[in-house]
């Protein structure tokens, strides 16, 4: 009779149930995993060790145990003197620890670090040449280039010293009537000619057998015996013996 009634859904047990959504589905998953921390201990307890395993725990025992009477070498030492703890030696300057022992686990052969150690340090060795050799290409390549700037610079200031003095090797000329001069590019080329005759010009002259430098050397020989002038001084001398006593010499570096 009392079994096919039906709960009473207002009672005080039935109410006292937590009823929040997700909370069965996580009691689920915290059982879950506690079963199977739980299973991962028994198998790690149930597990045979392998036989390296097994090697390694006895002789980490054997070395944290310290040598007895029974150790026929620790024997000897005693019956020589020696105390347990204390140095090796006569005046025990020696060791106190036994050398540890270095075991090889790896499958490489003997010698096998120390070539890996040699080849990286050849690496290493390799890798700062080049380094040093990049560096001394760069430092090359901006010397060069220092050095085509400043020969640019060279010449573009010796074709303004030519100018300068094809300029007043003409109105020296032309103040003592001469019409035509020595060579033609002593003088400058007429302004009121167009471009194209300019540049015509400028070809003709890049193409002459006598370079810029030996130009301005020739024409500035020519006005100094000719005209007593020195396109360094800006002078005009009144003649060739007041011109050696007064003006330094015939190039830009006597001047300076």
């Amino acid at each position: 009779m009392e079994e096919d009634e039906e709960e009473d859904y207002m009672s005080d047990l039935f109410v006292k149930q937590d009823v929040r959504p997700g909370l069965p589905m996580v009691r689920r998953m915290k059982e879950a995993i506690q079963k199977e921390g739980k299973q991962k201990e028994a198998n790690e307890r149930n597990r045979q060790k392998s036989i390296k395993e097994e090697e390694k725990e006895r002789r980490d025992l054997v070395l944290k145990s310290a040598l007895g009477n029974e150790n026929k070498g620790f024997a000897l030492l005693q019956k020589m003197g020696y105390k347990s703890g204390q140095a090796l030696g006569k005046s025990g300057e020696g060791i106190i620890e036994p050398i540890p022992l270095n075991i090889k686990t790896g499958r490489s052969g003997l010698g096998h670090e120390e070539l890996k150690k040699r080849k990286a340090e050849e690496k290493l060795e390799n890798y700062r040449k080049k380094l040093h050799m990049r560096k001394q290409a760069n430092e090359q390549a901006t010397d060069q280039f220092r050095l085509r700037f400043k020969t640019k610079q060279e010449e573009r200031k010796m074709e303004g010293d030519l100018r300068k003095s094809q300029r007043a090797c003409q109105q020296l000329d032309m103040q003592k009537d001469i019409d035509v001069p020595k060579e033609t590019w002593y003088w400058l080329e007429p302004e009121e000619e167009d471009q194209n005759n300019e540049n015509d010009n400028e070809d003709e002259c890049t193409s002459s057998d006598i370079s810029v430098s030996e130009k301005l050397h020739i024409l500035t020989a020519y006005l100094r015996e000719h005209h007593f002038y020195c396109i360094w001084c800006g002078t005009t001398y009144e003649d060739a013996e007041d011109l050696s006593s007064n003006c330094p010499g015939d190039s830009a570096a006597d001047h300076d």
